[in-house]
């Protein structure tokens, strides 16, 4: 019989593999809890930052649907995202919308954006703009009863323990709360149209009109076109359509980003942490060679405790997201944050990638050490 045959008659059985990746993992349990918090950190970073912008957009267009309108009309070469837009509109347009056959309600409305919390403010007529849908549910006081009135929905009222009758602060200027709303009708803050103009410096304009038909949206959307040559005209169909994160030109590249140093993040953390590994297990290495190991199976036992890693730090992360997410839900509850599955998967995805590359070098070595060399190596 020769020692290959006799190697191969003494063959561990599978389930000691398994434990030997654990035992592994445990020498340096430190070093291999910072290697899982690393990988763990470029799936939380991957996830956070994807939950944000899902969820602020997904909120916007919730809250832009919850007007009521059916059309949406803005000056030229203007942004959808209402932050962005000018109130350049002249307020007598409005007079004219309202002429049209087959509009039933119009809302003007000026933009205003709070510099220190970069919140977006609606001025408004109260009467057309709460005209348009089943109006505002208020949760306790009522609508304006002065120019330094404000409105605020329940979520930003929460968030700055705000009640009736309390003072807050929009665009450094103080206002009276006169009543408290259920969220998701355009904005988080309400005021007089008046008081908008003028923070804005912008008398007479608006930023956007709302309008909705007696129910053929296409046809005045048409005869709003002819009305208002130049103008962006959309139905509010469209203009959720449009709510997407491939409309924001710098998200894409900064996504493609964070996800070329996720797998760099984890390429590194595995190389160096498997290959310290190899170095310090070249006699375990022997061993197991010399009882009949195969230089695949030897491969795939390197692989797997990376692939082990990746395991942890991907619990490591999700538990971090979802433990992050839920704590800013607490503190923060105008910040929206909705993380889509598909993201995960590909966070994970990421993961896996980086360790596989980081673990390929680590387990080639591990593969062609000489098994005579390794059992001499002390």
């Amino acid at each position: 019989m020769t020692a290959e045959q006799s190697a191969t008659k003494i063959r561990p059985p599978r389930f000691i593999y398994l434990d030997l990746l654990w035992r592994n993992l445990g020498v340096h349990p430190l070093r291999s809890a910072f290697s899982a918090v690393a990988i763990g950190l470029q799936v939380f970073l991957i996830l956070l930052i994807v939950g944000l912008t899902s969820g602020v957009l997904s909120d916007f267009r919730a809250r832009a649907e919850g007007v009521g309108a059916d059309i949406l009309v803005q000056p030229p070469n203007s942004s959808i995202f209402f932050s962005f837009s000018r109130a350049v509109i002249p307020e007598s347009q409005v007079a004219r919308i309202e002429k049209l056959p087959g509009v039933d309600e119009v809302a003007p409305v000026t933009v205003i954006v709070d510099t220190t919390t970069l919140g977006v403010i609606y001025g408004i007529d109260y009467a057309p703009f709460n005209g348009l849908s089943r109006g505002f549910t208020f949760l306790s006081g009522g609508p304006f009863s002065g120019p330094d009135d404000a409105i605020a929905d329940d979520l930003a009222a929460h968030a700055r323990k705000l009640t009736v009758g309390s003072d807050v602060s929009l665009m450094n200027r103080n206002f009276r709360v006169s009543g408290i709303v259920v969220h998701g009708k355009g904005a988080r803050f309400f005021v007089p149209m008046e008081t908008a103009q003028e923070i804005a410096g912008a008398e007479k304009r608006v930023s956007m009109i709302y309008v909705r038909s007696t129910g053929d949206t296409e046809a005045v959307r048409a005869e709003l076109a002819r009305l208002l040559p130049g103008y962006s005209i959309r139905s509010m169909a469209e203009y959720m359509s449009l709510m997407t994160s491939s409309n924001l030109p710098e998200l894409r590249p900064f996504l493609r980003s964070f996800i070329g140093l996720g797998i760099v993040i984890s390429f590194l953390v595995v190389l160096l942490t498997m290959y310290t590994m190899v170095l310090e297990r070249r006699r375990e290495i022997g061993i197991l060679k010399a009882i009949g190991l195969s230089r695949v199976e030897i491969c795939w036992l390197i692989v797997a405790e990376a692939l082990l890693l990746v395991v942890l730090g991907v619990a490591v992360g999700l538990s971090g997201t979802y433990g992050t997410t839920a704590l800013l839900h607490e503190t923060s509850p105008t910040l929206q944050i909705a993380i889509p599955s598909s993201w995960i998967l590909r966070a994970i995805l990421v993961a896996v990638v980086g360790a596989l590359a980081g673990a390929a070098y680590p387990a080639f070595r591990a593969a062609q050490s000489d098994p005579i060399d390794a059992l001499a190596y002390e």
